[in-house]
């Protein structure tokens, strides 16, 4: 934002030193005010879109890390019903699993923009503990479909996690958003403006919350990796101490 302001000044500076003495600055087409005006709806437009966009992104990468921890620990919760042995094996899978997504994996799709092998087999073997566990009773064969619709859910929700790990806006779209940047900002020059102590304030402001905004998109074009990210909460609050 500043490297903004300052570019923004030191343009200023320069042009009207290089500007002929009978430059008139008031004598501003007003062709050029009613495009300048509309370059800049347009592109408030644009930059409204984008960060909707990737607000959305992030706030489903949130979701699907909801939906996991609930379905796993509905899993958790549910076998109760299965016998001591299968209940606590089941249970231990899940906060191996647990604890190796809120530790390595986490670490893995921060940095690398990926889930990571040994969570997916983990996940499997949860699968697996549930899938192939027969029912004995008919207590037991009630609870069992239950838990496999939650087993789905689970990966489900894992598989959407996976997907979204990685940034979401194409990269022609960065070139539309810097280059409206660019043009918009560019018009301010073609406006003539003066050094005056206002306009330049004014101008420093406006290309300040331009470079913001797109900061801001940048932040959460990837829901796992930047600064206001997707969080691991979920697993923490329902499994709580698997992160220690």
């Amino acid at each position: 934002m500043l490297a903004a302001c300052a570019v923004v000044v030191i343009i200023t500076f320069v042009r009207h030193r290089a500007a002929p003495e009978d430059e008139d600055p008031s004598e501003t087409p007003d062709v050029i005010e009613y495009m300048t005006m509309w370059i800049g709806v347009v592109y408030a437009i644009v930059l409204g879109l984008a960060i909707a966009g990737v607000w959305e992104g992030r706030s489903a990468a949130q979701d699907h890390v909801q939906a996991e921890a609930a379905a796993l620990h509905e899993i958790s919760e549910r076998v109760r019903v299965y016998p001591a042995e299968e209940r606590d094996r089941i249970r231990g899978d899940i906060r191996t699993y647990v604890s190796h997504v809120v530790t390595t994996e986490w670490d893995t799709m921060a940095n690398e923009g990926e889930v990571t092998e040994r969570g997916a087999r983990l996940f499997e073997r949860i699968r697996q503990d549930v899938t192939d566990y027969e029912p004995a009773t008919d207590f037991e064969a009630q609870a069992y479909q239950p838990l496999m619709d939650q087993v789905t859910a689970a990966s489900q929700a894992r598989i959407a996690r996976a997907e979204s790990t990685g940034e979401t806006m194409p990269g022609v779209v960065w070139f539309g958003l810097i280059a409206g940047a660019v043009v918009t900002i560019g018009m301010i020059f073609a406006l003539q403006i003066r050094r005056t102590t206002r306009e330049l304030v004014l101008a420093g402001l406006f290309s300040a919350l331009i470079a913001f905004l797109l900061f801001l998109i940048w932040d959460f074009d990837s829901p796992y990796s930047r600064g206001v990210t997707a969080s691991a909460d979920p697993f923490l609050n329902l499994f709580p101490g698997v992160g220690d």
